[in-house]
């Protein structure tokens, strides 16, 4: 999918990503960054129970990513980030957007997530996008002791069969 208004394509990720995502994850998230190793296994369980974006420039640099958990009608956004320089020019929403394409797609009847407390940015995108606060994780994110707010969008779905409008 090409955005032109990010100017990044967004892309299915691939192994052959997972060390530039994996660079990215070290910058973005310092303090409980995920391995090489559980971004590979969250890889293998597309396209079952996962689905991965990249938001590639036209030259080829990866400047963020997004993934997704569905199973058995929910779905959870598992991870999105950003580049730092990049940050405020719609590739999160476009990322976010995919999730949540993704999510309907799979027949979710809510997307669930948890963001840092300390992060109003994220915070404001989610709820620009219609997610509500549900609860919070307290001292979530180790080893900073930072609650996660759990955050849901319930999404649109159409019925299924017949219904008394169309006897």
């Amino acid at each position: 999918m090409n955005d032109m208004v990010t100017g990044v394509v967004l892309r299915g990720m691939t192994p052959a990503d997972l060390p530039a995502v994996h660079l990215l994850e070290q910058v973005m998230f310092p303090d409980d960054a995920w391995s090489p190793q559980m971004l590979a296994e969250e890889l293998a369980g597309q396209p079952g129970t996962r689905h991965y974006v990249v938001a590639e420039e036209p030259g080829g640099e990866i400047v963020g990513y997004a993934g997704l958990a569905a199973a058995g009608g929910q779905a959870d956004v598992q991870t999105i980030g950003v580049r730092a320089d990049r940050r405020g020019a719609g590739i999160g929403a476009a990322l976010l957007t995919a999730l949540i394409d993704e999510a309907s797609r799979r027949n979710a009847e809510a997307v669930f997530l948890e963001v840092r407390a300390d992060n109003p940015p994220a915070r404001r995108l989610y709820e620009r996008f219609g997610f509500f606060e549900v609860g919070v994780r307290k001292r979530y994110y180790q080893p900073a002791d930072v609650d996660a707010v759990v955050m849901c969008r319930r999404l649109e779905r159409r019925p299924v069969g017949f219904t008394r409008g169309n006897e």
